[in-house]
């Protein structure tokens, strides 16, 4: 029987129906829907899904109309011009001052140091090289912790949206700021690059002390260019735009430091610097070296120049449009001025004694750790005078600061030998913590600190202005003691009593109507209806010569000669040489009763050397655009006041003031010179306006309120050495300079050498180029007013040689217009003194 085969090993079998389940899926049973309702369903959904997104569209394309269509369009920017400062320059080409809005120096990229872009960039925006002008990730890190903390705290913006901001937006902290500043920079990274966005970034971004731009900033607070900035002066820079009043390394030192120092730690995590580097720069100090605003020169000078400015050109250019404006000031001359001024006054205040009269600021603030006093807004260097705050007391010495806390070259000290003059032995008997003291600071060093001199603020003025007798500029100008205290321009704006200095308008009009120096007058009493004037020494030296009654400053001649050629002509010559005071027309007006600016003294002074010219002060020059194209050009306005022969014959008087008058002082300058002295009543204002033949200046001392400058503070004695600080930088290397008139007198004494005999005197030669003069006579005398002496002549032929003793007169003048009486009431009614000091 046969055995059957086994059967074949194979794929194992499945039955049918499990391959067709296994090769596709089963279809539901029993579905819900039929297949035709659910096509009917998907179309509404589509439908909805693409009107909402239409919506959305919509919505956004609304909203981005909406808040851009007042936004400015990148071609805009292409041509922006940012705020830019104008600049002041000396007639040597110096910068001197600036206006600004915003203090901006445009530089290009290249210009910013790599070390300071890398600082920048790790603590403000360390996407700046990716992103396309927003940061999703960090607006979505910045909204969860805003959310998260329920405040604002936490900021996102880039340096593009930063420069967004700067631009063109406010600084409000709104949903619609945000939606513009996005928007504007996504505009910005679209058509710039990054070069060119953090170019734009770096010269707008305010910097804290009115700096704008890390050119700008870098030059202030260290003195030097962003492109040589060192790490440590970088990271200080880059931490400032978060807050640059926060972080200010000025007013707070050791938050810039923390800020400076996180700067620092952000650049080591960024890898662009080593954790010794990082380690190295923490421990530095902040090594600031502040730079001396240019306004702190000249800064009265400067804040005319700004109104005559904004008048012509109008604020918004002034201070917006980088002018270029070439003044007349000249820098040298400039600080001499201000060393004259605060040396004059430190002399004056240390001749009437030491008043401790100091204020503590103690009373007022618990701490010394917040006072900042006015005079700190400007580093001071050795030489000057500063107010500083009194923080430590012992025995033998005294500490102060002048600036604030923690900057070692704001400390000062003080030793029994810097306040010596003062009678007071110890310091704990002189000072105490919280005075305020004035100091003057010297080049010595004890330890870290400052060695300085103890002076003495009582509030004494000075003002100083002085003009080039050919052109008009004005070389220097000191309107007080201290800007940072008063910006009140005493040169300009204060109307003072003149004393004598008023005389030169009395002899002017004599001159003019025929007399000369050699003629002679009788200084003797004498009255005016009911006024009877007097010299301030109370003696009277008979007939003199009106140039020897003008030298000594004698009153009683002032007043015959005022009286005889009229109050009323004397008035007008005071007019025409450009007085713009309203003079009462009355008798005591010859002796200075009228109050008159020292800018218009200077410029009528001016007159003499200039033979009778009169040139308009003048404070600019030229003016450019940014380009270099002139805008404006000033040239010297003149017009002729008096005639030569008069101006040469006024320039004997003055000159012998300085020779052997009341300004005799000035002759130790050996050099030819002019002027006249100027003291009121009680001492009030002394006055002493002088000129070479290639400068004049007019020194006037002073209290604003009025008080005495005190015994025999007369204008030789408190303003003559002032003027004669000035003056003696003002003629140096001008050795061989002349007056006009003597260089006519060389020529004619050439011309005439074999016609004149050897004796003939100098001062004939003088009398001769000057022309001939008339003699008054009796009958011409004191047309105005009666007088009460003989009926000799008021005016006589010269009897002897003028010589002119080294005596000041002092007349005293009621110290305001409101307290002097009107004429008629002057003549019936006068019993006090009203004579001219000087």
């Amino acid at each position: 029987m046969a055995v059957a085969p086994p059967p074949r090993l194979g794929p194992p079998s499945f039955p049918q129906t499990a391959e067709r389940t296994l090769a596709r899926p089963r279809r539901l049973q029993n579905p819900s829907l039929p297949p035709g309702h659910r096509r009917k369903l998907a179309g509404p959904i589509v439908l909805v899904a693409l009107l909402f997104l239409a919506v959305i569209t919509g919505s956004l394309a609304g909203l981005t109309l909406v808040y851009s269509v007042d936004l400015p369009q990148m071609n805009d920017l292409e041509k922006y011009r940012p705020s830019t400062t104008t600049e002041l320059y000396d007639v040597k080409g110096r910068v001197i001052g600036s206006f600004a809005l915003e203090r901006r120096e445009i530089v290009g990229y290249n210009d910013f140091a790599p070390i300071l872009r890398q600082a920048v960039i790790s603590i403000e925006d360390k996407s700046f090289e990716s992103h396309w002008g927003i940061n999703v990730f960090r607006v979505i890190g910045a909204v969860w912790y805003d959310l998260k903390t329920r405040g604002r705290a936490q900021g996102a913006s880039t340096l593009t949206m930063q420069l967004a901001r700067n631009l063109f937006l406010s600084a409000d902290r709104t949903p619609t700021r945000k939606i513009q500043e996005a928007y504007l920079a996504i505009q910005i990274e679209r058509t710039f690059t990054k070069e060119q966005i953090f170019t734009l970034y770096g010269n707008q971004i305010y910097l804290g002390h009115g700096m704008y731009g890390f050119e700008a900033a870098s030059q202030f607070y260290f003195g030097k260019h962003a492109k040589d900035l060192t790490l440590t002066e970088a990271a200080l820079l880059a931490g400032l735009p978060k807050g640059p009043v926060a972080f200010s390394p000025l007013f707070y030192p050791e938050k810039a430091i923390r800020r400076r120092n996180l700067v620092l730690t952000e650049m080591e995590h960024d890898k662009f610097i080593s954790p010794a580097e990082a380690e190295r720069a923490m421990e530095s100090p902040l090594g600031l070296h502040i730079a001396q605003p240019e306004m702190s020169v000249a800064p009265w000078f400067q804040e005319e120049v700004r109104r005559e400015l904004e008048k012509r050109f109008g604020a918004e250019q002034v201070h917006e449009a980088g002018l270029k404006v070439q003044t007349s000031l000249d820098l040298e001359l400039q600080q001499t001025a201000n060393h004259a001024v605060t040396d004059g006054l430190a002399v004056y205040e240390r001749r009437h004694g030491w008043t401790g009269k100091l204020e503590n600021v103690l009373a007022s603030d618990p701490t010394l750790e917040s006072y900042r006093h006015p005079d700190w807004a400007v580093q001071s260097k050795p030489g000057d005078y500063v107010h500083a705050l009194v923080t430590g007391v012992l025995p033998l010495e005294f500490r102060a600061r002048i600036g604030p806390p923690g900057i070692a070259s704001n400390s000062v000290v003080l030793l029994p030998e810097d306040w010596k003059w003062t009678g007071v032995r110890t310091a704990d008997l002189l000072v105490k913590p919280g005075d305020i003291v004035y100091i003057h600071l010297s080049d010595a060093t004890e330890g870290a600190a400052h060695r300085a001199t103890l002076e003495q603020d009582s509030g004494a003025q000075a003002a100083l202005m002085a003009v080039d007798n050919t052109t008009g500029d004005v070389l220097a100008m000191v309107g007080g003691r201290d800007y940072a205290l008063s910006q009140f321009n005493r040169a300009t704006q204060a109307e003072r009593q003149t004393g004598s200095s008023f005389k030169p308008y009395v002899y002017t009009t004599a001159v003019e109507n025929g007399a000369k120096p050699t003629d002679i007058i009788v200084d003797a009493p004498v009255s005016f209806g009911g006024y009877s004037p007097h010299n301030y020494e109370g003696d009277y030296k008979g007939p003199m010569t009106l140039l020897n009654a003008f030298a000594e400053s004698r009153n009683i001649p002032a007043l015959k000669l005022a009286a005889q050629v009229g109050i009323h002509k004397v008035i007008d010559m005071a007019h025409r040489f450009g007085v713009t005071s309203n003079i009462p027309a009355y008798l005591p007006v010859a002796l200075g009763a009228v109050e008159i600016t020292l800018q218009e003294q200077v410029a009528s002074y001016s007159v003499f050397p200039n033979e009778g010219v009169r040139v308009t002060p003048r404070l600019v020059r030229k003016v450019s655009n940014a380009d270099g194209i002139t805008l404006w050009e000033a040239p010297p306005s003149i017009n002729e006041v008096i005639d030569q022969r008069t101006a040469r014959t006024m320039m004997i008087f003055l000159r012998q003031v300085t020779a052997h008058g009341t300004g005799a002082a000035a002759a130790q300058l050996n050099h030819p010179l002019g002027g006249k002295t100027g003291t009121t009543s009680d001492f009030t204002d002394a006055w002493f306006i002088g000129f070479s033949p290639s400068v004049t200046c007019g020194v006037w001392v002073g209290y604003d309120s009025r008080q005495s400058l005190g015994e025999k503070e007369t204008g030789a004695k408190a303003a003559l050495p002032i003027w004669m600080n000035f003056m003696r930088q003002a003629i140096a290397g001008k050795d061989d300079e002349q007056f006009l008139d003597d260089a006519a007198d060389d020529k004619t004494l050439k011309a005439s050498a074999t016609a004149l005999p050897a004796a003939v005197p100098r001062r004939a030669l003088t009398s001769a180029v000057a022309g001939p003069a008339t003699v008054a006579h009796p009958g011409s005398a004191l047309r105005s007013a009666p007088a009460t002496q003989s009926a000799s002549p008021l005016v006589k032929p010269a009897l002897r040689p003028a010589i002119a003793p080294n005596i000041e007169a002092r007349p005293v003048i009621p110290p305001t217009k409101s307290q002097v009486r009107p004429p008629a009431t002057i003549i019936s009614n006068r019993s006090h003194k009203l004579d001219a000091i000087s």
